[in-house]
């Protein structure tokens, strides 16, 4: 009697009518549960959740620089000084986010966030500490603490906020990013009350951060709810770990996404700039009370968060790219009309249309860079690292340049940052995606268990009613099927 010998099994991708399964081997098991829609509860809580998280990041943002005058004096140090402190921070934001894509490749962004809120704790504890005792390396602590931690929040949001996109089929950043405005303009006014009633300071800082740890404790399970957390195998874990930094730096050789973070480069420039130089800009390009620079940073705000709201109306109809180009010459011009105009009159029209143009470049930029699931963390984060380049470079450059030119000329400098925008606004475009061949058969000379694994890492696939969750990361396909899966996508 022949002897027969079974054919090795090579696990596939099958699609059966009707139902899709995913077969991973090597301990990878596939998790199934019903796709959340735009009406799900899962996704509507996840939804508020997170413009809760940005709301409170706005706050906790924005009230302590209110207080600056306040924390000078503490310190006894003057302006020059202070803002050299402040670029500390900035410095520790740029490392922070370089390691953030890796962390939530690693960790997934519930632990990443709540490692940002511990950060962001204690950060916030010592720059109260440093200012109640007079210490400046205790301060200096505070804020670098405060930079590394706070793109652990500030990426895990809005990373978590494209997958809310995704399930909703429709742009809900804009919204996220009008949440935000409105809390720093909450934090601003707490700190205009809290200097007003003469409350010490370092009882204002401490006091605001652990009301925001409480808020942002009770915000990220739900706000989280749908990010995924697929079981590994030892080996596909140990593949993961050393792949993972490689994975996170990938993006910085994709031409899409350093373009995408240049247009976030410039949206930086021109938000930051408004926030910490605008008052000051109108206080002494136009010889007015202080009052009436507030009030002119009130409308610039007002005017970002009214566009903001619109923000996803705008996309559906027009488009990524149309809605980056008008944005890019609403705040080219608007930026025009104010450091050149000899009238205050005109120059708040163009504080107005900096504001519109100013909304809704970061959350398109960052939705842009979130197109493919499987790299848009760290691809978001890389795109954030422009927006830290920003504001680090922007405080000392601005500085100088405002005492050789006076600030509201200064600001014109950004104009330069526009124009860049409006030039690579086209890298916004939705990105096309190749599809695997049938059977598991991709393109080159992947072997099946890759071909398999690569298709797994494409995208959640929904087919009667039911999401197999594969959005596998890049370094578990590449530990399951080799190196060989770089070339089968390309």
């Amino acid at each position: 009697m022949p002897v027969v010998t079974p054919r090795p099994h090579r696990p596939r991708l099958r699609r059966p009518a009707g139902r899709t399964w995913l077969r991973l081997h090597r301990g990878v098991r596939p998790v199934h549960r019903p796709a959340p829609t735009a009406h799900d509860p899962e996704v509507v809580r996840a939804r508020w959740s997170l413009m809760g998280m940005f709301a409170v990041f706005g706050v906790i943002s924005s009230s302590w620089l209110g207080r600056l005058p306040s924390v000078r004096e503490g310190l006894g140090v003057d302006a020059g000084q202070l803002g050299m402190l402040l670029v500390v921070g900035a410095g520790g934001s740029l490392l922070g986010i370089s390691l953030t894509g890796t962390a939530i490749l690693r960790l997934g962004s519930r632990a990443t966030l709540r490692v940002g809120m511990v950060g962001a704790l204690v950060g916030f504890l010592l720059i109260g500490l440093g200012v109640a005792v007079g210490s400046v390396p205790v301060f200096a602590l505070g804020v670098l603490l405060n930079g590394l931690t706070a793109p652990a929040t500030n990426v895990s949001v809005n990373f978590e906020a494209t997958r809310v996109e995704r399930r909703m089929g429709k742009a809900v950043l804009p919204h996220m990013h009008a949440a935000l405005s409105v809390g720093a303009a909450v934090g601003t006014g707490l700190a205009a009350v809290t200097s007003v009633l003469a409350l010490p300071v370092a009882v204002h800082i401490v006091g605001v951060a652990v009301l925001v740890t409480a808020a942002r404790l009770a915000l990220i399970a739900p706000g989280t709810a749908l990010q995924d957390a697929p079981t590994r195998s030892g080996g596909a874990a140990a593949g993961s770990r050393r792949r993972g930094m490689g994975a996170a730096l990938a993006p910085w050789t994709e031409r899409r996404t350093v373009l995408i973070g240049l247009v976030l480069l410039a949206a930086t420039l021109s938000e930051g700039a408004a926030a910490n130089w605008l008052n000051l800009a109108v206080v002494d390009g136009f010889a007015v009370p202080e009052a009436l620079g507030a009030a002119a940073y009130g409308t610039f705000v007002l005017a970002m968060v009214t566009v903001r709201l619109a923000g996803a109306t705008l996309i559906a109809r027009l488009g990524r790219v149309t809605v980056l180009r008008v944005s890019g010459a609403s705040a080219l011009v608007g930026l025009l009309a104010f450091g050149l105009s000899p009238s205050i009159v005109t120059a708040w029209v163009g504080i107005a249309l900096w504001g519109m143009g100013a909304a809704l470049a970061y959350p398109v930029g960052t939705a842009a860079a979130a197109d493919d699931p499987t790299k848009a963390a760290a691809r978001v984060s890389v795109v954030g690292s422009f927006g830290s380049i920003a504001s680090l470079s922007a405080p000392p450059v601005l500085g100088l340049l405002a005492n050789a030119w006076g600030t509201r000329h200064a600001l014109l400098v950004i104009t330069a940052a526009m124009v860049l925008s409006l030039a690579v606004a086209g890298a916004a475009r939705p990105e096309r995606r190749e599809a695997q061949a049938p059977d598991g058969a991709a393109r080159g000379t992947t072997t099946d268990g890759a071909a398999d694994v690569a298709a797994a890492a494409e995208a959640a696939v929904e087919v009667g009613g039911t999401e197999v969750l594969s959005e596998v990361p890049v370094e578990l396909a590449e530990a399951e099927g080799g190196r060989e899966l770089a070339g089968a996508r390309r």
